[in-house]
């Protein structure tokens, strides 16, 4: 199983855990498990495009947007962290 990081505002949606695990080959497969057990989760991650604009996920250090998206490969020891971008000025 894959681990996925969460962070702060969605551990409302996974009991208040900060790390949660699921099987799944890709990103997308991940992501549909977590859904499974944590109802919500896929809708604060994703859209009809795809992730979210304002949500990053990264497979170890490499943001999924530079590798292959929601069909990046997924290996049982992987981390996922779910990271929500931070806006400044």
């Amino acid at each position: 199983m894959a681990t996925v990081r969460i962070p702060t505002p969605l551990r409302t949606l996974t009991g208040g855990a900060d790390e949660v695990s699921a099987d799944g080959a890709t990103v997308r497969a991940l992501i549909d498990a977590l859904e499974q057990k944590h109802p919500g989760l896929r809708d604060r991650l994703l859209d009809e495009k795809g992730v979210r604009r304002f949500v990053n996920i990264y497979l170890g250090e490499e943001d999924i947007r530079f590798l292959d998206g929601l069909d990046t490969a997924v290996k049982a020891d992987d981390q996922l962290s779910v990271v929500p971008a931070i806006a400044g000025g």
